[in-house]
């Protein structure tokens, strides 16, 4: 992954929460295997309207020739990671319709973090760092 200094919404961009990134290495068949994940955030758009999102973010990579650093949220992140599948949304709204949880409690919780999010787009959310995306970085 790549932090890059603005957003751009089509690079589909994550906001991470640091203290939730977790990674394990492995060694076989002479290369390197990462396998992590971590909870973010991240703006979509379809149809025209945006969609604030919350979930978890799979991180992993598959042979790779030199060993991955796995020292600090942000080494693991700036691994050459694959996105293939992008996150794996708990909840999602657009300003009118939630997607997500079916049990209340749960609703409040993504509603409280994700109706800020969303007014305040594209800011990154509270207690997240950003914004970091599978794409090349900007030149």
């Amino acid at each position: 992954m790549h932090r890059d200094t603005r957003f751009l919404i089509s690079r589909k961009p994550f906001a991470i929460d640091l203290t939730t990134v977790t990674a394990e290495r492995t060694h076989r068949h002479g290369a390197y295997w990462l396998s992590g994940t971590c909870q973010a955030a991240w703006f979509r758009r379809k149809n025209g309207t945006t969609y604030a999102c919350l979930g978890t973010l799979q991180l992993w990579a598959h042979r790779l020739g030199e060993e991955p650093d796995i020292s600090s949220p942000e080494a693991i992140l700036s691994n050459n990671l694959d996105s293939r599948y992008g996150g794996d949304p708990h909840g999602r709204w657009d300003g009118e319709h939630y997607w997500g949880s079916q049990k209340p409690f749960e609703q409040a919780l993504h509603l409280t973090f994700l109706e800020p999010m969303l007014a305040n787009y594209p800011a990154i959310p509270e207690d997240h760092d950003g914004w970091w995306t599978f794409h090349n970085p900007m030149r």
